[in-house]
């Protein structure tokens, strides 16, 4: 037992440095923010949604811009798609589940929104299908996504990929980097009034 706690801290531990040595992922990162504080300034919002453990991670962010990261300030508008069990099940029922977030994309978002769509395989297809309709209405992309070749690398503005195929290492890697562009959009926006 204690040989599979030691290979599972050891295997998170590893991607993470493999991120770390990428440039192009930490710039990545910093574009993600950047997008985002843009569209905080100019009075937009964020849309975030995802399935299983990366809907978890998507109301996760959506709360922590809603609420606080590191200090008070005031709320950022943010909308986990994965929460109204009326919508989503109207949907679904009405739509068929690929079309779960599109149709929300459809009707909550507006052009100069950032939609955060997260996928550890990056082929849901009811990611896919919203990252279509993002387009429609000029939203901004951001893909978190594992390092499987899927559909999702097309259709964002930019891709987070993590370096692994492993469920979990790919979550652990989405919460990291979901706290990171948290803290770096409430230090950007209020920072100076902590």
């Amino acid at each position: 037992m204690n040989n599979i706690i030691s290979r599972q801290i050891e295997d998170s531990i590893a991607v993470k440095q493999a991120i770390l040595a990428n440039p192009q992922f930490i710039k990545d990162i910093r574009r993600a923010a950047e997008m985002i504080v843009r569209a905080y300034r100019a009075g937009h919002k964020t849309l975030l949604a995802g399935n299983g453990g990366s809907a978890a991670d998507a109301q996760h962010i959506a709360g922590e811009f809603v609420s606080r990261f590191y200090f008070d300030r005031p709320g950022l508008p943010s909308i986990a798609l994965t929460t109204d069990t009326s919508i989503l099940t109207a949907i679904g029922n009405d739509y068929g589940y690929e079309n779960l977030f599109a149709r929300q994309v459809q009707a909550q978002g507006s052009e100069g929104d950032v939609f955060i769509g997260i996928s550890t395989s990056g082929n849901s297809a009811n990611i896919l299908r919203a990252l279509q309709e993002c387009r429609k209405h000029r939203i901004h992309t951001i893909g978190l996504t594992g390092s499987a070749d899927g559909k999702m690398r097309e259709l964002c503005d930019i891709t987070l990929a993590v370096p692994s195929l492993e469920t979990p290492r790919i979550q652990e890697v989405h919460s990291m980097v979901g706290h990171v562009l948290c803290g770096i959009v409430e230090e950007e926006l209020f920072g100076e009034k902590k």
